[in-house]
């Protein structure tokens, strides 16, 4: 009996969703929102000073913006940002994470951090983890210049 050649997309495909499940479940446990907040919010404090323009914001979360713009109306909604138009230019949009949301984000990322340590990073030891990283870089890199 041959052995069929493992299918690396799908493989990858297929735990990432399922990660980001558990990862979901765990935070819902937790009584806390959505993976997609706290990817937002990382997205906006990641930014200069805590801030994003709309644009760059939905680049960094590979979001189509139009489901950007509803996510940040919910989370301006409950305080954990602020949207503001450039004085200089009225089409630009700013989002900036407010305290509440930079904490928020801080009690997500434990139950997110410690998921990824377990079920993820932990399959992989220091050499397959840089080798796995550097392979995931180069293919992001190829999708974007294609």
């Amino acid at each position: 009996m041959a052995n069929k050649k493992p299918d690396l997309w799908f493989s990858f495909v297929r735990s990432h969703r399922a990660l980001i499940r558990e990862i979901e479940r765990r935070l819902a446990e937790a009584q806390l929102p959505a993976y997609a907040w706290y990817d937002a919010l990382w997205g906006v404090e990641s930014g200069k000073d805590g801030t994003r323009r709309m644009h760059e914001l939905a680049d960094t979360l590979v979001i189509e913006r139009y489901n950007l713009t509803r996510l940040v109306d919910r989370l301006e909604q409950e305080g954990l940002v602020i949207r503001a138009r450039s004085p200089d230019d009225g089409r630009a949009a700013y989002v900036t994470i407010t305290e509440e949301g930079r904490v928020l984000r801080k009690r997500m990322w434990k139950i997110y951090e410690a998921a990824v340590n377990e079920l993820f990073l932990s399959q992989f030891d220091a050499d397959d983890q840089r080798g796995f990283s550097e392979a995931l870089d180069r293919a992001a890199l190829a999708a974007r210049k294609a």
